[in-house]
């Protein structure tokens, strides 16, 4: 990574590799203490969930604005695993520890690259297992994960004109759509397996596979994740979803997971039919 102006790079250990943390230009913040911290914090996120780092060596650029937050993040890997996001200088330690922009950006090197009629699921693993991996490893309560579901999976169902998951690439399909896939192929292994495993081992095969840094066709590696989990339920999934709108009865789904919105106020209900499947999902793996 070259950055004309950029400070010295501060790198960081994690279990199977490095990141190093390069800002883009002298700046008076963000503060670098926090800076790190939240880092670290991520990092730690997408280890626990996928068992080590996607990365042997990522190069981490962070380029100040004004203002507070975190934004505008990218991924990518034509010359090793990089990353790029833009944080504000103002950004407060609340906002580093609110912050989803870098989990999903470090959960994209976890994939290997695919052709451009699948970027619903790069997108679309980066936002399901952002979340999910940030509540087992504790930095966000299952509520707060399946509140964002509730709120943003209805912006992923198919609208006039679909043409299904690799023929309609608009925001909400790519983003979304590709999270109801995952959600639905997680819920759907879980059942099969008697939530005995998850969409998370099949990822965690596909990453000994390749990660960002290797390209493939899509078909081997929804085949290596149905072999890890002894079901061919991504092939299957994706046979069903790819050219035809496929729609989701939301509101059934989210009552056999046990999950009730009153408002603003999300509840749990223990004895749905699928409550065991939601709170798997969440649980802490080792």
């Amino acid at each position: 990574m070259v950055a004309t102006g950029a400070q010295a790079a501060t790198r960081i250990a994690i279990p199977g590799g490095a990141i190093n943390v390069e800002l883009a230009r002298d700046s008076a913040g963000p503060d670098q203490a926090m800076l790190i911290d939240w880092v670290k914090s991520a990092a730690h996120a997408v280890t626990m969930y996928y068992g080590r780092f996607p990365a042997g060596s990522t190069d981490l650029l962070i380029v100040p604005r004004s203002g507070r937050g975190v934004s505008g993040g990218r991924s990518w890997a034509h010359r090793g695993a990089e990353i790029r996001v833009r944080v504000g200088e103002a950004t407060t330690a609340s906002d580093f520890r609110n912050d989803w922009v870098l989990v999903h950006e470090m959960t994209h090197l976890a994939f290997p690259s695919v052709p451009e009629p699948h970027e619903w699921l790069e997108e679309g693993l980066a936002t399901y297992v952002e979340s999910i991996a940030r509540a087992q490893a504790g930095l966000l309560s299952a509520e707060e994960v399946w509140a964002g579901f509730v709120d943003g999976m209805p912006n992923g169902l198919p609208r006039s004109g679909d043409r299904g998951l690799d023929r309609t690439h608009t925001w909400g399909r790519t983003y979304w759509g590709g999270a109801l896939f995952c959600l639905l192929a997680d819920l759907e292994i879980r059942r099969r397996t008697e939530n005995r495993l998850g969409l998370q081992h099949a990822l965690r095969a596909i990453l000994a596979a390749g990660n960002m840094e290797t390209s493939s066709r899509l078909e081997p590696l929804l085949e290596i994740g149905d072999r890890a989990v002894g079901e061919p339920v991504l092939t299957e999934l994706y046979g069903r979803m790819k050219n035809q709108p496929v729609t989701t009865d939301l509101e059934a789904l989210w009552q056999r997971l046990g999950i009730a919105r009153e408002g603003r106020t999300l509840r749990f209900i223990e004895d749905a039919p699928d409550a065991a499947l939601r709170r798997a999902i969440t649980a802490p793996r080792a």
